[in-house]
């Protein structure tokens, strides 16, 4: 499995460039800018993208979508946000971000193969009502649900605290302990350092 975290965009987001090893057959989650970074990393590793994923609909996770011109896959109840700047918030942060459409509507529960890897969508609603983690292999992609130290932002359109905190605590902490988990923003984590330091989840 390769893992390639870029930091990019004015907001700093992890865009995420998933593969697998033997086959090269890729996927890109939350290309938030700077695409020509993003495709440069892709083309000197040598992998085939098949697709991006939103692991939700805010501006700064999906402004490099376009450019990108790949199949766009995000949860149903976001997949209004990428096309509206007032939605994906990216109005109100001055930069206004349009998204094409998206490709594929995901639910909870749903797999499918990158090459030999099987990803999972777990649908984790809270900072949006279509925002998702995406597991695979003893990793989890947590967009701005989970942190190292901290917790997606509730005081925007849409949010929920108490959505948040729930799916946090049945959806992620029930996962192994070794579970390593690839945030929106900020470094990486585990399931385990994150049920013992994280202030927000005592």
């Amino acid at each position: 499995m390769i893992i390639e975290k870029l930091v990019v965009g004015l907001l700093e987001t992890n865009c995420y460039i998933l593969a697998d090893e033997k086959t090269k057959d890729a996927v890109i989650i939350d290309p938030g800018d700077e695409h020509k970074k993003i495709r440069a990393k892709v083309e000197k590793l040598g992998l085939i993208p098949l697709c991006v994923i939103i692991t939700h609909g805010h501006g700064d996770h999906i402004g490099a979508n376009k450019d990108l011109g790949l199949p766009i896959w995000i949860h149903r109840f976001d997949a209004d946000s990428l096309a509206d700047p007032a939605k994906n918030l990216s109005r109100a942060f001055d930069f206004e971000v349009r998204s094409p459409k998206a490709g594929r509507l995901l639910e909870d529960g749903e797999k499918f193969k990158v090459g030999s890897l099987e990803l999972e969508i777990i649908h984790t609603p809270g900072h949006t009502p279509g925002g998702i983690c995406v597991k695979c292999d003893g990793v989890v992609f947590t967009g701005d649900t989970l942190f190292c130290g901290g917790v997606g932002r509730t005081d925007l359109p849409q949010a929920s605290e108490k959505d948040l905190f729930k799916s946090i605590k049945t959806k992620l902490l029930t996962l192994d302990d070794s579970v390593v988990i690839y945030p929106g923003h900020g470094p990486s984590s585990s399931i385990g350092d994150e049920k013992r330091n994280n202030p927000f989840l005592e």
